[in-house]
């Protein structure tokens, strides 16, 4: 194998229907293209006691298992924080003051790119900085950015051009950033193709360039479609038997979910990974998202 794909959840509770089908597609992928299959629970933030070992169950139970152990990033903070030396040793890192409802008003402004922070604290001087300390504000470090825009190629979408933002590296609690994290242990695992969700197109410039701050490669990006709920919105329980669990309790297999989740991928009739490495190829995924009717829990 040459490289690797990854799945990479938050552990905050039971993967649902969607986060499962993204996971069979890492795993596709991954296969398809003779990479390894990595797992990586992103234990930062908004750890529930127990989830790791659920999810972890659950993709095992679909046949996931992952080529090597299981990173965790909650053991990497030192590779975090020389990350930010590094940067930092660039002229590349500043303190951010800024309350969250600060950055909103000030991302409202009708000459601020959508979703862009505005630079308030890129050209404090020593004095503005220590009259915030004194007030008891607490300081994020962000990124210098040189660019407001980066391009990057995504496998099914084509093309695309987002925002570059000075973005934050490490938050005001101490805890590293996604973004920072995200492209420090991709690296580390040379993980050279990332299946998430579409929905986080919109992080791949910042993570691109930030990538090549470090002197890290740039991964192959593929977004997948998400999962909605019966009115659009994204998946939730509130949805019905959305977690593999409910489906068990409620007498399905794991074999009969991983068919649902074939299915919706364009590969009816496949009811293991191994019906599915066989049969299935990236042309036949839907470009649409994917509406769960689900079942009563």
């Amino acid at each position: 194998m040459t490289g690797a794909g990854r799945f990479a959840p938050s552990p905050s509770g039971d993967l649902h229907l969607g986060n499962l089908r993204t996971a069979v597609l890492a795993w596709l992928f991954a296969r398809r293209s003779d990479r390894a299959f990595l797992i990586r629970m992103e234990d930062l933030d908004r750890v529930r006691e127990g989830s790791a070992e659920r999810q972890l169950a659950d993709l095992a139970a679909l046949g996931l298992d992952p080529d090597e152990p299981v990173l965790t990033q909650s053991s990497r903070r030192e590779a975090y924080d020389h990350a930010i030396d590094t940067l930092r040793f660039a002229g590349r890192v500043y303190e951010c003051f800024c309350t969250r409802r600060e950055i909103q008003q000030a991302a409202s402004a009708p000459h601020a790119p959508q979703g862009a922070y505005p630079g308030t604290c890129r050209n404090l001087t020593d004095a503005e900085r220590d009259e915030r300390r004194r007030a008891g504000r607490r300081a994020a470090l962000r990124l210098r950015a040189d660019v407001t825009t980066r391009a990057v190629h995504d496998v099914l979408l084509g093309d695309h051009t987002g925002v570059v933002d000075d973005l934050v590296l490490r938050r005001t609690d101490g805890v590293p950033a996604y973004n920072l994290a995200v492209v420090v242990d991709d690296a580390f695992q040379g993980v050279d193709q990332i299946v998430r969700g579409d929905d986080l197109l919109s992080s791949s410039p910042r993570q691109a360039y930030l990538a090549g701050l470090l002197g890290l490669p740039v991964p192959e990006y593929v977004h997948v479609p998400l999962a909605l709920g019966p009115t659009g919105t994204r998946l939730a329980k509130r949805d019905g038997a959305v977690t593999l669990r409910d489906r068990l309790d409620a007498g399905e297999s794991a074999d009969d979910v991983l068919a649902e989740i074939a299915a919706s991928i364009g590969a009816p009739g496949c009811r293991t990974v191994g019906d599915l490495v066989t049969r299935w190829q990236p042309d036949l995924l839907p470009r649409e998202p994917w509406y769960v009717l689900g079942h009563d829990a």
